[in-house]
């Protein structure tokens, strides 16, 4: 097993963040707020934007537990999205090598 540069005993960090006019006080760990940040820059949005939207789509439970699932969720569909294209180039790699025999 690989070892994880986040072994240990993760350290919460707190942070404010201003949500439809209140601050809210939000608990993560530092993997977390960094996987958030890369998230909003990718949807080209501020963190405090994607963190209402989060806000704003959670059903139940605490605010902080959303924004661990969501980081979750997002990473996971991408290497859905990585696996289905790695999947769709072996399949055009056989189709091709089916069609042409001389790439046997």
């Amino acid at each position: 097993m690989r070892k994880s540069q986040y072994a240990g005993k993760p350290q919460n960090v707190k942070r404010s963040v201003i949500i439809a006019g209140q601050r809210k006080n939000i608990s993560l760990e530092e993997a977390i707020w960094q996987s958030l940040k890369e998230i909003a820059d990718y949807q080209d949005m501020s963190l405090p934007a994607l963190v209402a939207t989060i806000d704003s789509e959670r059903n139940q439970g605490k605010l902080s537990s959303a924004i661990r699932v969501f980081v979750l969720n997002f990473y996971r569909e991408q290497l859905d999205i990585q696996n289905q294209g790695e999947n769709r180039h072996k399949a055009m790699e056989a189709a091709l090598h089916n069609t042409i025999p001389e790439l046997h």
